[in-house]
């Protein structure tokens, strides 16, 4: 049976497992199919920028309108309405967080991604930046070619990389 996870290792601080069956709740994951069509392309913001706009956003509009408690019913349709997208939704999750985290050596300059069928795809690790993993596709997990599918999003989009078990630092 197939490892559902994948890996990023090689020249790198802080090895990572990555489970993206978990991703499915996160909300950074990012919608495929809107994505692809609408010509779309990775934000260059850091993390710390992103995180100040919404901050900033949520303070200026609870000074105007005042902040609003809970309704039930407000929230629980609206969990329906995310529960359908779910089960429908192809999704991916951009990789450049996680890369990050992963804290890549100095030195290294590749990115190698490993397949399970013994094929290797070298690019510069700059490229990282551009990497999003689709994890899902029409709502179920991408057991038969998976865990998941690399695409690199650099003004076009590529056929993406097929069963992808490691992202390797060299």
């Amino acid at each position: 049976m197939q490892e559902f996870v994948f890996f990023i290792s090689g020249n790198v601080k802080k090895p990572l497992t990555i489970d993206p069956t978990v991703w499915i709740f996160d909300e950074r994951k990012i919608d495929l199919n809107a994505f692809f069509e609408s010509g779309s392309k990775l934000e260059e913001d850091n993390d710390l920028t992103e995180y100040t706009k919404k901050i900033s956003e949520q303070f200026d509009r609870e000074m105007l309108e005042g902040s609003e408690p809970p309704n039930p019913n407000r929230d629980s349709n609206k969990i329906k309405f995310n529960r359908q997208e779910l089960i429908n939704g192809s999704f991916g999750m951009p990789l450049k967080s996680f890369i990050k985290n992963a804290s890549p050596f100095e030195n290294a300059s590749t990115i190698q991604v490993e397949t399970t069928d013994e094929t290797a795809h070298a690019f510069p690790i700059e490229k990282g930046n551009y990497f999003i993993a689709a994890f899902s596709k029409d709502g179920q997990p991408l057991r038969n070619d998976g865990p998941i599918h690399l695409y690199i999003v650099d003004g076009e989009q590529h056929q993406p990389i097929k069963n992808v078990k490691q992202l390797h630092f060299l």
